[in-house]
């Protein structure tokens, strides 16, 4: 298979891009690659450091240059809500937008994706999804081989990625639910959804005081070199944690994952949940199966 990058770039390559900030451009691993050649396309995957101030500009820039479609991660997973022109129903139903996807309107009145067309339609509009809550669900069974039914859960963080998480485990009908933010609000106004939608799941804003099955850090701390532990400061301790989650995925260990390993937790970054969540998006873009290995 000819690496991704081989075919000269020409008038008909289309672009994908993922908007961050901070985000760590020479580090970003391969998997968020589109696997373009495997499926034909002739398609480039970038990276690009965004302030959320201007995430709009961003989001209308890229509609305006016909890429294929964008994937956002912290902070825009919520901003980005207010911004698309459409929700698709997981976005809605998850409260972020990780995925957009460019389309146009054709003479018969459809929508498609942008990347269909040859030249530019009249209409465009941009298109959001959610492709994070499947890809936490399958990372955390395959990775840490947990069942989700009925375990009792921590969770760190209730930003985009971590109130997708929270609603994502609710589904999973775990049987206790602990959310903590350091923005005590928004992780009430979290539980609260919860409770709402999910009434027969046992949901607490604050930690637990005996063991959970499963600590999950949906927080930003360990993205960067210096970070301090999510835990630090708070009464948790990871002996009452029997498996540790982290969603960052660079650094490969983080202060959380490295004192977890040695507290004797079954432990695993977010590489997966990147790697499937990127292959649903790529699957959304294209309308092809895409590959996850």
């Amino acid at each position: 298979m000819p690496e991704p990058f081989n075919a000269p770039l020409d008038a008909s390559t289309r672009y994908c891009a993922v908007l961050g900030h901070p985000i760590n451009i020479p580090r970003r691993p391969r998997c968020r690659t589109p696997a373009s050649p495997a499926l034909g396309l002739n398609w480039r995957y970038l990276a690009f450091e965004v302030h959320p101030d201007d995430l709009r500009a961003a989001i209308e820039g890229a509609e305006a240059m016909r890429f294929v479609g964008l994937n956002l991660t912290v902070p825009h997973k919520l901003l980005a809500m207010e911004i698309v022109d459409e929700l698709d129903e997981s976005a809605k139903t998850w409260g972020a937008v990780n995925t957009v996807r460019f389309e146009g309107r054709d003479d018969r009145g459809a929508w498609r994706p942008l990347h269909e067309f040859e030249t530019v339609p009249r209409e465009t509009r941009s298109h959001g999804f959610n492709t994070d809550s499947d890809g936490i669900a399958r990372s955390l069974r395959e990775d840490l081989a947990l069942e989700l039914k009925g375990a009792k859960v921590l969770l760190l963080g209730t930003g985009g990625a971590g109130q997708v998480a929270a609603l994502r485990l609710a589904v999973e009908n775990v049987a206790e639910l602990f959310v903590y933010d350091y923005v005590s609000a928004k992780a009430e106004a979290v539980a609260q959804e919860i409770r709402k939608r999910h009434p027969q799941v046992n949901v607490t804003v604050g930690f637990p005081k005996g063991q959970v099955d499963l600590l999950l850090n949906a927080t930003p701390l360990g993205l960067k070199t210096g970070d301090a532990s999510p835990l630090d400061g708070t009464p948790f301790s990871l002996g009452q944690a029997r498996a540790v989650y982290d969603m960052i995925y660079r650094p490969a260990e983080t202060p959380l994952l490295k004192a977890a390993k040695a507290a004797g937790c079954r432990a695993s970054n977010g590489l997966g949940m990147l790697l499937y969540q990127g292959a649903k998006a790529l699957e959304i873009w294209s309308g092809k199966p895409a590959p996850s290995k």
